[in-house]
């Protein structure tokens, strides 16, 4: 699906370029940066832009300022993403993917809904419920293991989403949108933590038998299109170490 216009400010632009090469490891920690003159000639604007997206990118924790130096890239596992941020990500670019992230694992089968995922979806448990499930990675390792749960009625209308391979053609959510003509209007997002069971362990690739003793970040979102039906419930998973952040702007 081909991505949509970025309508991002020209300094977030610049950070966001220079955040998927640190993502991607084309540019390692240590490496310095181009100087904020050689950015503002590099990219056409002013240097106070060049300033603020290099700004930018140490407020995300990706890069230090060095006295006399210059702006060194430092070596940090990248925050994982809510069902939202995704979202929104996809809806842009065509793909749910973060700076450096890949998905991998993907696995798709029609199961009865577990007793969350049924008041989640306002459904009645044992439901058959389509359940797809993959791994976020990044050069670092795993970032989240992501699972969709999806009432199965949209199965009929879109057999993709049964099936065990990465979705062609959008998200999810814009498939189902597609399909229905009724776009996704509202999302309900939660956060919270807790310390990995044996399962969870599992998920992330860890060894079920000693799961980390530090709390992990889970994160739940759940989507609904313009006549009010649950289409979505998705719990992502963070791996031991990982964070989430979000960004918006302060009106005054």
């Amino acid at each position: 699906m081909a991505g949509q216009a970025d309508n991002r400010a020209p300094y977030a632009r610049i950070a966001a370029h220079y955040a998927d090469l640190i993502a991607s490891g084309q540019l390692q920690p240590g490496t310095l940066l181009p100087s904020i003159k050689n950015l503002s000639e590099e990219w056409s604007v002013s240097t106070a832009t060049a300033e603020k997206a290099l700004r930018k990118l140490r407020n995300d924790g990706l890069v230090r300022g060095i006295h006399g130096i210059g702006t060194e890239v430092l070596d940090r596992p990248g925050p994982m993403s809510s069902g939202s941020q995704r979202q929104d990500r996809g809806r842009r670019t065509g793909s749910s993917w973060g700076s450096g992230e890949r998905s991998d694992s993907h696995q798709a089968a029609v199961v009865p809904a577990p007793a969350d995922v049924a008041q989640a979806l306002d459904i009645e448990p044992g439901s058959e419920v389509i359940r797809r499930r993959r791994v976020y990675r990044d050069r670092h390792g795993i970032v989240a293991h992501s699972t969709s749960w999806i009432p199965a009625r949209y199965g009929k209308l879109i057999p993709q989403l049964a099936m065990s391979e990465r979705l062609t053609g959008g998200t999810s959510l814009q498939l189902i949108a597609q399909a229905t003509g009724r776009p996704i209007t509202h999302r309900i997002d939660s956060a919270s933590a807790r310390l990995l069971t044996a399962e969870d362990a599992q998920l992330l690739e860890l060894d079920p038998r000693t799961p980390p003793d530090e709390p992990v970040v889970v994160m739940t979102a759940k989507f609904i299109d313009s006549e009010g039906s649950i289409v979505e419930y998705g719990v992502d998973l963070g791996a031991p170490g990982r964070t989430w952040r979000t960004e918006s702007e302060v009106f005054q």
